[in-house]
């Protein structure tokens, strides 16, 4: 493989891309179902490449873009740090964040614990020989995401020569952000009928940018500042370096000396980065460096590379493992939709009060898929973000940084034969959550449609 390939490669998916886009902008029901543009491009790919009409072709290292883009989205959480949380406060926000916070472990780990218990006791014994680790990727796709399917999916091939779990996480994500999607639509539509939403009665109206992707002027925001003078470097540039000289120092680290000084091995690429950028941020912002680094631009890469990652992602799943594990893709795909019906009624309802709607079917969306289908169905129910679910989010941060080591603990469990052991944790971290809320009279039973939503100003 030439760097030509890798630019033919690119080339053939970004104009893919732009058809995908196209498509969105103009087919309705595309627009309807909000059908990201990066997903469509990603079947067409599918649809035109090799197993199919083999009118596309891909170079032989097409398949394995996805794992390396998404050391480049860790290694930008990574860089972007966090900030503390809000201190003090009325007790009706200390609960309102606590309560969230809660509810959001209660839906991250209920993926986990069904997921591999289903695997280990219904999936093994209709398929006796199958990977221990295949419990963990429904999860790695529904809360994960395409980016944490590639990210798990390259550490079972890589360190446990598991090749066909970046394929079967792929279809879970995808699987994942069409239910969250469609599924979330469907619950919008119930919730307006039923008088469950503090804010917006029907669904019908929703601005034109959301439907088509397209920004009219007058509501176009900067995508970030320039921190550096083009004279010097230009901004854009500067950023790229920045992310791009860590995600790959991440995975020479990783390669070169954890694993080939040291002879640690085991440790996932996406992990170090994320661990090194972690480093630089506190380094930078230290020194004051970090001052001329504008997180918005690192944003906008990392959905760069996410976008890409979603298109090789889907347009490079080898059909054919998809027929060969058919059976307990379909029990496991049935049991994520257990998990994302559960996340609405009953932990949404009875851990959130206000405006309880709007904050469970945001975590609906990302609990389908990516934070980016969360934040449609949340602006549909709430545009103006009055029920306070996007700050709250934020004043969390130690549940992001937490899942990136769970994404490489869980499948190291997995395959060393501790799956019962994740199971039992997982509950207990549910059961804790659910007792704090309990005990901390934040458990909620008032009427679905008389809880109301927060104004503008007060909590």
């Amino acid at each position: 493989m030439s760097v030509y390939d890798f630019l033919v490669d690119f080339a053939i998916a970004s104009a893919l891309i732009l058809v995908g886009q196209f498509l969105r902008a103009k087919i309705k029901f595309f627009q309807e179902f909000f059908i990201p543009a990066s997903m469509l491009a990603g079947f067409i790919g599918l649809l035109l490449g090799e197993r199919f009409l083999n009118v596309v072709h891909f170079s032989s290292g097409a398949s394995s873009y996805a794992g390396a883009l998404i050391i480049v989205v860790f290694t930008v959480v990574g860089l972007n740090g966090f900030s503390k949380g809000q201190k003090g406060g009325a007790d009706s926000t200390v609960k309102r964040v606590l309560s969230f916070t809660m509810y959001r472990n209660v839906i991250m780990f209920i993926q986990f614990a069904l997921g591999i218990a289903v695997t280990l006791t219904v999936v093994t014994w209709l398929v006796p020989d199958i990977n221990p680790g295949f419990g963990v990727l429904m999860a790695s796709g529904f809360t994960g995401g395409h980016g944490t399917a590639a990210a798990v999916g390259s550490t079972f091939n890589d360190v446990y020569g598991w090749a066909e779990a970046t394929d079967l996480g792929m279809t879970f994500a995808t699987v994942g952000i069409l239910s969250g999607v469609f599924g979330g639509l469907i619950w919008i539509k119930i919730a307006t009928k039923k008088g469950w939403t503090a804010y917006v009665k029907d669904f019908k109206y929703i601005s034109g940018d959301m439907r088509t992707g397209l920004i009219p002027k007058e509501n176009r925001q900067p995508m970030g500042h320039e921190t550096i003078s083009s004279v010097s470097l230009d901004s854009l540039a500067f950023h790229l370096c920045l992310v791009l000289m860590v995600a790959g120092g991440g995975y020479l680290f990783n390669q070169k000396v954890l694993v080939g000084v040291l002879g640690i091995s085991g440790a996932p690429d996406f992990t170090i980065a994320f661990l090194i950028g972690l480093v630089v941020f506190f380094v930078f912002r230290k020194l004051g460096v970090y001052e001329y680094v504008d997180k918005e631009v690192n944003n906008r890469i990392s959905g760069t590379a996410t976008d890409y990652l979603v298109f090789f992602g889907v347009a490079t799943i080898n059909t054919e493992v998809i027929v060969e594990y058919a059976v307990p893709l379909a029990i496991l795909i049935v049991v994520g939709w257990v998990c994302v019906i559960l996340t609405m009624i009953p932990f949404g309802c009875c851990m959130n009060n206000k405006s309880w709607f709007e904050r469970s079917i945001f975590c609906y969306g990302y609990s389908t898929g990516v934070f980016a289908i969360g934040f449609v169905l949340l602006r549909i129910v709430d545009p103006e973000n009055r029920s306070h679910t996007a700050e709250d989010v934020a004043m969390s941060p130690w549940l992001s940084l937490a899942e990136v080591f769970l994404w490489s603990a869980i499948p190291a469990a997995l395959v060393s034969g501790n799956g019962w052991l994740v199971v039992v944790a997982s509950l207990v971290v549910m059961a804790v959550s659910i007792a704090f809320c309990v005990v901390g009279k934040m458990w909620y039973t008032a009427p679905l449609n008389a809880r109301g939503g927060y104004d503008k100003i007060q909590d």
